[in-house]
C-alpha cells in the first residue's frame, strides 16, 4: 500500500512539472491597434535594453517605456508579465487588495504610500521572481518611496530559493520594483 501511494504521488509530482512548464495559450487575441502599439512598445524597450541583458535590466526598459504611453498600472503590469524576458515562467498580473500592506519580499517592512498595487508572479512559489506596479497616493515621495523598497528587499525571501538581483525606479506617478535570477535560461 505504502509503495503504490508513493507511486501516485511521484506521478502527481512529475505531472504537476509537466503541466507548469507549457507555454500559456492566448485566447483573446488584441485588435491590430493594440498589437502595433504593443509592437512599438517592445521596439522602445528593446533598444533601451542590450542583448544579452538580465531579466531585471529587461524589465525595467520595458517598464520605462510602458510607463510613458500607459496611464494604468494594471495595463503596464500585463504588459510585463507577457515580456520574453519572463515568458518561461508564464507569470500573471493580479492587483492586490491589501488590508497591510506586507508584500511578498519585504519580510516585515509595511510598504505605504500608494493607491494601487499590481503584483506579478509565477503561480510556482518557489521560482524566485517576484515584481510590483504601483500606483502612488498623491503627495507621496517616489524617491523616498523608492529608497524604501530597495532598503527592505530581501533577496531570499522564497522558500529554498534567491533571487540575484533587484531593481525599483520611479516613473511619473508609477514605480516599478523587481526581483528576478539573471536569466531564466536552462
Amino acid at each position: 500500500m505504502k509503495k503504490v501511494l508513493a507511486i501516485l504521488m511521484a506521478l502527481v509530482m512529475v505531472l504537476s512539472f509537466a503541466a507548469c512548464s507549457k507555454d500559456p495559450v492566448d485566447d483573446e487575441p488584441g485588435t491590430e491597434a493594440e498589437t502595433v502599439a504593443d509592437e512599438a512598445v517592445s521596439e522602445e524597450a528593446s533598444e533601451d535594453a542590450v542583448a544579452g541583458d538580465t531579466v531585471v535590466k529587461t524589465l525595467v526598459a520595458e517598464f520605462k517605456a510602458l510607463a510613458a504611453t500607459e496611464t494604468d498600472a494594471l495595463t503596464i503590469a500585463e504588459k510585463l508579465a507577457q515580456s520574453a524576458a519572463v515568458s518561461a515562467i508564464g507569470p500573471a498580473a493580479m492587483e492586490l487588495e491589501l488590508e497591510e500592506n506586507y508584500l511578498s519580499g519585504f519580510d516585515n517592512y509595511e510598504v505605504t504610500g500608494f493607491d494601487k498595487c499590481i503584483m506579478v508572479a509565477p503561480m510556482m512559489g518557489t521560482i524566485p521572481f517576484v515584481s510590483y506596479v504601483f500606483t502612488l497616493s498623491e503627495g507621496t515621495d517616489a524617491d523616498a518611496f523608492v529608497k524604501g523598497l530597495e532598503d527592505n528587499a530581501n533577496l531570499r525571501w522564497n522558500i529554498c530559493t534567491e533571487a540575484e538581483e533587484m531593481a525599483a525606479v520611479a516613473e511619473g506617478n508609477f514605480v516599478f520594483f523587481v526581483m528576478a535570477p539573471v536569466s531564466f535560461d536552462a
